[in-house]
């Protein structure tokens, strides 16, 4: 039998490719993944027409996913830098790439990124749409919006972005709430102004079918976007916010019928103390299909340092239930990221979902830090820098100071707990002059 989307394949009992991989990445049985593919709790994005991808799922009970943000912008077009900053997210294990390049004709560095990226590529059509048209936000037409997913469907993008729950419902519900943010999403910005601008529907809402039929052709998994998402504490889990969620939710269950995969985008900026209700809400809203969240981030205040925000408020997130993490750099509310700050992001959401992934009990999460921990005890730097994140960081710091003991640091040179203890259960006298 033939099959269109991973989904379809699922429900047909057929075990694909890809379904294979994952659950050998993740050590599961690969019948309880296509159970769960087959009931949209999990999702495999893979476009048939992105060849080198190495499959990876998303959503229940597997490993937390991390995806990484980057693309040109009209002050910022380096596309050999964007290219150093893709090596960075594959180097330090991201499973996902979303280009959100948003000026002129992106296609050529898309084409390039899908080529080269064994990980899940996402994008924003809506980004795309006015270099690509070279039109004016307010002259695009419903079946222009569509023709851009479209192409971004043919080059091999594995999940899209798009903004189908601010319909004018949801509208009435943020407009009504007083928000001090608005709406800071920057594809539900442009989709609510151009709404505003033509008083028509959101576009992607009112020909939802005609987009899952493109989606379905490709296999591509939609991101449903959370255009209403908190810009700012004060907005968290507002009537806006969950209005959206709810029809998020029914618009789940219409690709579902249409065997296309879905992901639900989540907030945002939110108190720390608000994040494990709106993962639960989410889930139950939205069927328990796998949840992405922006973070969250638990503070307003730390521009510079909104990758250790969001890596605090993500960790409690993945814990709770969400399924899929997008990183935030130190470069986040300031300017593009440059390729360290894409290396800080990564690195700071990777730490956050493997905290969560222990907290949740996911098979084999806590191994690595068990060698680590037996490393340690060992004394033995070249295995400790093995297990590292961040190797190369580890190995200069220690090689920047040089220690009486270089089998100890200097922390605490002679009074290293660990050599004293291993000395004094060996029977063996410490002496610390």
């Amino acid at each position: 039998m033939t099959y269109s989307t991973q989904m379809e394949a699922a429900k047909a009992g057929i075990v694909t490719p890809e379904m294979k991989t994952v659950a050998h990445d993740e050590g599961i049985d690969v019948e309880v993944l296509r159970a769960r593919v087959a009931a949209g709790t999990a999702a495999i994005p893979a476009n048939r027409n992105h060849r080198n991808l190495h499959a990876s799922g998303v959503g229940e009970g597997l490993r937390t996913k991390i995806n990484v943000n980057l693309g040109i912008s009209g002050d910022m077009r380096d596309y050999d830098c964007e290219m150093q900053k893709v090596d960075v997210a594959l180097k330090f294990g991201a499973e996902a790439i979303m280009d959100l390049s948003n000026y002129g004709k992106t296609h050529d560095f898309r084409r390039a990124l899908i080529e080269k990226s064994p990980a899940m590529i996402g994008t924003v059509p809506m980004y795309d749409a006015v270099g690509y048209l070279e039109k004016d936000l307010a002259h695009i037409t419903a079946d222009d919006f569509m023709d851009v997913v479209r192409a971004h469907a043919e080059e091999g993008v594995d999940f899209v972005t798009i903004h189908a729950g601010l319909n004018r419902k949801a509208i009435d519900s943020f407009k009504r709430s007083g928000r001090k943010m608005n709406i800071v999403s920057r594809g539900g910005s442009l989709i609510y102004a151009w709404m505003e601008m033509t008083g028509n529907e959101n576009p992607f809402f009112e020909h939802y079918d005609e987009l899952l039929e493109i989606l379905r052709e490709y296999d591509v998994t939609i991101s449903l976007g959370d255009a209403l998402r908190p810009g700012c504490l004060a907005d968290a889990t507002d009537a806006g916010q969950v209005g959206e969620l709810i029809e998020l939710g029914l618009l789940t269950t219409r690709a579902w019928e249409r065997d296309v995969q879905v992901m639900i985008e989540g907030p945002g900026h939110m108190a720390l103390s608000e994040i494990a209700a709106n993962m639960q809400i989410e889930k139950r809203l939205c069927h328990n299909a796998p949840f992405y969240v922006l973070g969250p981030l638990v503070t307003d205040i730390a521009p510079g340092y909104d990758h250790i925000t969001s890596a605090i408020g993500g960790a409690v997130a993945a814990a709770s239930g969400a399924d899929f993490l997008c990183y935030v750099t130190p470069a986040e509310h300031l300017r593009l990221p440059s390729v360290e700050d894409v290396k800080e992001g990564v690195i700071a959401s990777r730490i956050a979902a493997h905290a969560a992934d222990i907290a949740k009990g996911i098979p084999g999460a806590r191994d690595w830090d068990d060698r680590m921990a037996a490393a340690r005890q060992r004394l033995d730097w070249p295995a400790m820098f093995d297990e590292a994140i961040d190797r190369e960081k580890a190995e200069a710091y220690v090689a920047s100071t040089k220690p009486a003991d270089p089998r100890t640091c200097t922390m605490c040179g002679a009074m290293c707990s660990v050599r004293t203890m291993n000395r004094a259960m060996n029977g063996e006298g410490v002496s610390l002059l």
